[in-house]
């Protein structure tokens, strides 16, 4: 069965406040969005991902469209998006609706909706209400509601890709959700477990509970790397991207940037994938006077292939010459730029060896790094 997770994101979430929709609101180091786009991403069962939003967002869409998102525009009401998520969906058997203002829904919901689609037309999770439920007036109690047999309902809420668009295109009126649209036309839906930890942010208190779930899950990785190159004839250094004029060049198999051959090895590090050499083997020819560049977003995407978010990087040369302070800043940008990430997580320093071992002595650079990865 060919499964499609279709994204709802076209509300405005006015209840959760802030000074924008609840959806782009920051959330553990990303946006509550990004969170339940990457709980899809990484689901084996799921083909593919479309993503519904408000008209005034659409201006996010290419950022989603890069990634192989498909993105359409919603309507004025949750239904209306539904249908015109429904419409731009790719060739598929079963569609997974969702909100996205649940960013901590877990691949075991995720998958017991799928399965249940095996043998239902419908599939949704819920849990089954055991408080004490009463009615009231004016904050006084009136009386007590039997809890029998009642649900609270969550997504993804999962239906046979037809049977769903032929409800929606019967349905009139006001649905609280997508399985009343579907019962409404007389498909069976069936209950799968809901989760107590797949909260849907409604409120400004939802933010805590959702990070305090998510950092709970983080897998976070740190990992080092440290590099040496010696100096030998030319007329610059190649540093973290940078070239700088100097009296001598670097020696190396490659075009010897220490800087950018210590971050890559710190990101392999991360990933337990081992180092440069690896990957590039010295001895392979095709890699002589290669730019380091190549090897530092080979890293990068092997991290993000693996489902990780480079979240921040450390880097310190060690030598006397040459002085590396006024370099600094375009070395930040040209890091941020080959790995993709903003400039204010990218960190280049410099220091001494105070004139002592062969740095002191100015016969080469040294670098250290760290870098810091996170799955969400």
């Amino acid at each position: 069965m060919r499964i499609y997770a279709l994204i709802v994101a076209a509300g405005r979430g006015t209840r959760a406040g802030g000074d924008m929709p609840k959806q782009w609101q920051p959330l553990c180091g990303a946006r509550v969005i990004d969170h339940t786009i990457a709980a899809f991403e990484a689901h084996a069962g799921v083909a593919g991902i479309t993503v519904v939003l408000h008209a005034d967002d659409m201006d996010k869409a290419p950022e989603f469209e890069a990634r192989g998102i498909t993105v359409i525009a919603g309507g004025a009401e949750r239904s209306l998006s539904v249908q015109a998520g429904l419409s731009a969906l790719p060739d598929c058997d079963a569609v997974l609706i969702h909100d996205a203002a649940r960013p901590c829904v877990s691949a075991r919901v995720i998958q017991d909706v799928i399965d249940a689609l095996e043998t239902s037309a419908g599939a949704a999770p819920g849990l089954a209400v055991t408080d004490a439920l009463w009615t009231g007036t004016n904050q006084t109690v009136t009386g007590t509601q039997d809890r029998s047999g009642l649900y609270a309902a969550q997504t993804p809420q999962g239906f046979h890709r037809q049977a769903i668009a032929d409800a929606h295109a019967a349905h009139t009126g006001i649905a609280a959700d997508d399985v009343a649209v579907a019962r409404a036309h007389g498909l069976t839906v069936a209950i799968t477990a809901g989760d107590t930890d797949n909260i849907k942010i409604t409120g400004p208190d939802d933010f805590a509970r959702a990070a305090r779930i998510l950092e709970s899950r983080m897998d976070i990785r740190t990992g080092n790397g440290f590099d040496v190159h010696a100096f030998g004839e030319g007329d610059h250094v190649m540093l973290c991207g940078v070239a700088i004029p100097h009296s001598h060049g670097l020696v190396g198999h490659s075009d010897a940037d220490v800087g950018l051959h210590t971050i890559t090895d710190a990101i392999y590090g991360a990933l337990a994938a081992g180092d440069i050499g690896t990957h590039f083997p010295p001895s392979d020819p095709q890699w002589k006077g290669a730019e380091s560049h190549i090897f530092l977003r080979h890293a990068a995407q092997m991290a993000r292939d693996l489902g990780f978010t480079l979240a921040h990087i450390d880097c310190t040369l060690i030598c006397e010459h040459p002085k590396v302070g006024p370099h600094a800043a375009p070395m930040r940008d040209a890091v941020a730029q080959m790995v993709g990430i903003e400039r204010d997580r990218v960190s280049v320093k410099a220091t001494t060896s105070e004139r002592l071992g062969f740095t002191g002595r100015g016969e080469g650079i040294a670098c250290m790094a760290t870098a810091t990865l996170v799955k969400l």
